[in-house]
């Protein structure tokens, strides 16, 4: 790993190609740029492809770029390959490939945002490693590079020295957690605060939360009003016969109607609600379980606790242990 002296700012390398998402560059680059603002590190920030020179993005904004070549021999803090539509193509750039390992060997750590994963795959910087994607583009990750360990359902994954995220917020998400990793959580918190962020996201939660895995799965968004009135009475009493109620249905053809819609049970749906409410309050308060589970319509937090190691794999203690908001 490069050493650094106390002399030098950090140099984070912003990895781009054409036709990369723009906010996939500018989302973690705006959290680098801020974060000597809120007492961390004043990073230097480097925009670089392959050849150099101007940039299309899939937006249609260039981005002028230095040669990756030109950084050969440089001590780097941060290498992060950016995604977008253009990284498959970018995963067969044997010059791209090529100057992305060798600056691997000179960085303190190395990541990618969305589907800039390809590019570390196709590299070799992912064999044996956890990792994520884009949740549209974990399956082919996976099948096209076996070697990856692949976990789709994180909002980013750290394994070693290497970063991986989903897409372009969970790139923020991740960019955050590395200034926390630099600069200490508190930096990190009001840097997320300073960019309006709704809270500091931990990379073990999903990629999606239960309302809008609901509605990715309801593409009519027949059932949409009922998941809002869901999420605003969890802790009411649910029955399916309630349900079906609220939507002026009969019972046994809600329940017929809802699963062929959303692919899953109301009972199910209600489960997901319930755990994604609890998990909000035990990463953002320090109620209680018992209180947890009451207000989300556990009936005790033993039913919590097996909900979540159902749905999870981990106990409300443990996840509150390792996602919870640390208080001062």
């Amino acid at each position: 790993m490069p050493s650094f002296s106390a002399e030098s700012r950090p140099i984070v390398v912003l990895v781009v190609f054409p036709d990369a998402k723009l906010l996939d560059i500018t989302g973690p680059m705006q959290v680098f740029s801020d974060a000597k603002i809120c007492g961390g590190e004043d990073y230097e920030i480097v925009l670089a492809s392959a050849e150099g020179g101007t940039q299309l993005m899939d937006t249609g904004v260039a981005l002028l770029t230095e040669p990756l070549e030109r950084l050969r021999g440089r001590a780097l803090h941060t290498l992060l390959i950016s995604g977008g539509w253009g990284a498959r193509a970018a995963s067969q750039d044997l010059k791209l490939l090529q100057e992305t390992v060798l600056l691997a060997d000179q960085a303190a750590r190395i990541g990618s945002v969305c589907t800039g994963a390809f590019v570390l795959a196709a590299g070799g910087l992912l064999d044996g490693r956890r990792a994520v994607t884009h949740w549209y583009s974990c399956d082919d990750l996976a099948s096209q590079h076996p070697s990856v360990k692949v976990e789709p359902d994180r909002m980013f994954v750290k394994d070693g020295d290497v970063w991986t995220s989903a897409g372009v917020t969970a790139g923020i998400d991740m960019a955050l957690a590395m200034v926390a990793e630099d600069s200490g959580r508190k930096v990190a918190v009001r840097l997320a605060q300073t960019l309006v962020m709704y809270m500091l996201r931990s990379g073990g939660q999903s990629q999606f939360s239960s309302a809008l895995l609901s509605q990715t799965n309801d593409a009519s968004g027949r059932f949409d009003a009922l998941h809002t009135w869901i999420g605003d009475n969890l802790a009411r009493d649910l029955r399916v016969d309630r349900l079906a109620e609220q939507v002026g249905m009969s019972e046994r053809n809600f329940t017929r109607v809802y699963r062929k819609t959303t692919g899953r049970t109301p009972a199910k749906t209600i489960e997901l609600f319930r755990v994604a409410a609890a998990r909000d309050l035990l990463e953002d308060t320090s109620l209680p379980v018992a209180t947890i589970a009451h207000r989300t319509g556990f009936e005790d937090d033993e039913r919590l606790r097996r909900a979540m190691q159902r749905i999870l794999g981990v106990s409300p203690s443990e996840y509150r242990k390792r996602f919870g908001i640390e208080k001062d």
